[in-house]
């Protein structure tokens, strides 16, 4: 494989996690990656002189997610609304660079979010569900506007059981109120403030009508 050639620079970096919910840490010496991203689990690079790939990093206490993401990614095959998934080293995954800008950062610069992007979310969820997976874990973060259209990033969790709820929430938020600031972009604040509410209650137990008049609550607050 072609990028077999940087897995001797890609050691020379280490990524070391840090609790639960806590970013991972990238030590180490290497002009020739760029980090990308960073979770919980694992750190995402990019080599200088292969820039079509994306080397996902994992923790070393955290492999047994790599094998499972890359489980995910073998029974996922190829899909549109994926990148391409091209194998794995000791403890690295490669996919395809997909160049975008996440929902997150769309919100962050007011950047508009076409219903294009809700509806293939949906039709990437009914493919997951096809392929026998559970999608979870879809958030802000981890759909990448490209091209006009969707593309998501992280399957890490679609072998886990129920559902965490956070794609409804989304969905619900942009049908009834995203037309209130489409175009307009949201302050950091208002955005962090939301997701740890979310991440603080129980999702079995959230109103999702609630839940969202109590952001545009937030929203109309942080405009004045």
């Amino acid at each position: 494989m072609e990028w077999d050639i940087v897995e001797k620079e890609l050691s020379k970096l280490k990524v070391t996690s840090n609790g639960e919910n806590e970013l991972v840490t990238v030590k180490g010496d290497s002009n020739k990656f760029e980090c990308i991203g960073v979770g919980t689990d694992a750190a995402v690079f990019r080599f200088l002189y292969l820039p079509h790939y994306a080397f996902k990093v994992f923790s070393n206490d955290k492999l047994g997610k790599l094998e499972q993401e890359n489980e995910v990614y073998l029974k996922l095959g190829h899909s549109e609304y994926f990148p391409v998934y091209y194998g794995r080293g000791f403890n690295f995954l490669v996919i395809r660079f997909e160049e975008g800008i996440t929902l997150y950062d769309c919100l962050l610069k007011g950047i508009h979010i076409p219903k294009q992007v809700i509806e293939d979310v949906d039709n990437a969820i009914n493919y997951v569900l096809g392929r026998g997976l559970n999608p979870r874990d879809i958030h802000l973060k981890n759909v990448l506007l490209h091209e006009g259209k969707a593309k998501l990033l992280d399957v890490s969790e679609y072998m886990k059981p129920g559902n965490d709820k956070r794609w409804e929430y989304l969905k619900e938020g942009y049908k009834e109120y995203y037309h209130l600031f489409d175009g307009r972009a949201l302050p950091l604040w208002i955005i962090e403030t939301v997701r740890k509410w979310y991440n603080q209650a129980k999702p079995e137990s959230l109103n999702v009508q609630d839940f969202i008049k109590d952001v545009i609550v937030l929203f109309r607050m942080g405009s004045k």
